[in-house]
């Protein structure tokens, strides 16, 4: 099995499969962060069963990008000149490597129906979902196929789904500008929390991100390739592809909240690990000028960044959702 693929830093590249029958139409990404590689091999797993015949696909379309950034994926990290999946958007004035890339990369995902983004994370922890809004007319992100993402998300795999990202990154960016922090700066702008999903809900699609465990976990690869497979049978697209049931129960979670880390002597109190549970006033970390940080309610702590720049995304909290799956 072919574990690696051969990119280039002009061109994207991408394989599609088109069945002679209607259908939906699919696409699955990989790679959107350079070092996230659980996806670009699960990919390239069920490429090569199909072009071995061991699938085959019989109506609709599945398009995959194995490596939607060539420049981080060279890098063997998170960014080539910054994030792909924050304000992703064509203009007409790129300015950096992603830019040029959304240029090929939003067209792409306009042409579909339906996104399968495959991700991982830094800290260790188990697979999970990451679905849009329940169906809406805002002006945030306004939605129309909640119940058909809804239908995916159950049947990838993971039993934990978390939502709520659109809406807690608008809410971070109105408390940004309120406290005055870092005028001027992109991540200022609700549009900024734009990445793959959200691109496709604007473009009248739906999709998911399948965030396929730790980087390194050597589980990860197989949980990509059970969800493209799942997603094969689940619309339809594919033969040699049997849908298994999705999970008995499931967690249901919403973010709540994103905390900017302001200075370098902001500090967590200990290492904290995506989705550590916090009792309500619970110590989560101190600012560099005393400040104490506690969870306002009973919940759990996500996309915990040490690391984090001051003025960027530290941590985001969550709670349990009242929207069922």
């Amino acid at each position: 099995m072919t574990t690696e693929v051969n990119v280039s830093l002009r061109h994207l590249r991408v394989h599609r499969f088109a069945g002679l029958a209607k259908g939906p139409k699919l696409i699955v990404t990989g790679a959107v962060h350079g070092n996230e590689t659980a996806g670009t091999r699960g990919i390239l797993r069920v490429i090569g069963e199909i072009e071995r015949g061991e699938i085959d696909i019989v109506r609709g379309t599945v398009t995959f990008v194995p490596v939607c950034n060539p420049l981080a994926y060279t890098k063997g990290q998170r960014m080539g000149d910054r994030n792909l999946n924050r304000r992703l958007q064509p203009t007409a004035t790129p300015q950096d490597h992603e830019d040029r890339i959304a240029g090929v990369l939003c067209p792409l995902l306009a042409e579909h129906e339906v996104l399968l983004d495959l991700h991982s994370f830094r800290s260790p922890g188990r697979a999970f979902v990451m679905r849009g809004p329940a169906d809406n007319r805002g002006e945030l992100e306004p939605f129309a196929h909640a119940a058909a993402e809804a239908e995916l998300a159950r049947h990838v795999g993971p039993n934990r789904i978390v939502e709520g990202w659109m809406s807690a990154y608008a809410d971070g960016v109105a408390r940004r500008k309120a406290l005055g922090l870092t005028p001027g700066a992109v991540h200022e702008d609700p549009s900024y929390g734009v990445g793959t999903t959200e691109y496709m809900r604007s473009q009248g699609g739906y999709g998911i991100t399948l965030e396929c465990g730790q980087h390194e976990d050597p589980q990860g690869p197989e949980v990509a390739y059970h969800a493209i497979r799942q997603t094969l049978a689940l619309l339809g697209l594919a033969e040699g592809v049997a849908l298994a049931p999705p999970a008995a129960a499931f967690e249901c979670l919403r973010l709540t909240e994103v905390v900017d880390r302001h200075a370098e002597g902001d500090r967590f109190v200990k290492a904290w690990t995506s989705f550590d549970a916090l009792a309500e006033a619970e110590l989560v970390a101190v600012r560099a000028d005393g400040t104490e940080l506690r969870a306002p309610q009973p919940g759990y702590i996500v996309f915990p960044d040490a690391n984090a720049a001051p003025g960027h995304e530290w941590f985001y909290l969550a709670a349990r959702s009242e929207r069922p799956l």
